[in-house]
């Protein structure tokens, strides 16, 4: 019984020495702390002058997804007096980029595609919800659904991201 329970200290001993070894190495191998996907995003936004004159503003963020809102404002409109597809467009276009870069790694988009499937009126509010599909070493698949005030799908967007080996 007593060698049972010598063995027994023994074998944790060597686990404890272990473990310092491993716990040294990565302290001294570990790279800088990343940054955390809303300091990531947020100085992206900080930088990003066009998604500020539209006025968009952040309403939820993790690894993969972003939740943008802006409202159409007179200088949205086109000659029909309703929102010009662009805002939509760019609206998507700035989910998916701050999507797609919360997982620490640079991204920039390579092909993007949207239909408008209703009008969105002045004094509407947009609501642009991005999902990533697939993240792989060099690219990433996204789509956005972009919503009005009332919840009805006005746009939907999709788009593709090359993952650059520059973190952030």
């Amino acid at each position: 019984m007593m060698s049972k329970v010598v063995s027994f200290i023994f074998s944790i001993s060597e686990i404890e020495s272990s473990f310092v070894v491993i716990n040294w190495c990565w302290r001294t191998l570990k790279t800088p702390t990343m940054k955390s996907p809303a300091e990531i995003v947020e100085g992206m936004l900080k930088n990003d002058a066009f998604s500020q004159l539209l006025n968009m503003k952040i309403i939820a963020l993790d690894l993969g997804t972003c939740t943008l809102r802006c409202p159409v404002t007179k200088a949205a409109t086109n000659g029909f007096g309703i929102a010009h597809g662009g805002l939509s467009y760019a609206l998507a276009d700035s989910a998916l980029a701050f999507a797609a870069n919360t997982r620490g790694q640079q991204c920039v988009s390579i092909d993007t595609q949207i239909s408008h499937l209703a009008k969105v009126q002045l004094g509407d509010t947009l609501t642009a919800n991005c999902i990533e599909l697939h993240r792989g070493k060099t690219t990433g698949t996204y789509q956005v659904r972009i919503e009005n005030q009332d919840h009805r799908l006005v746009a939907f967007f999709s788009g593709t991201v090359f993952v650059s080996d520059q973190n952030w």
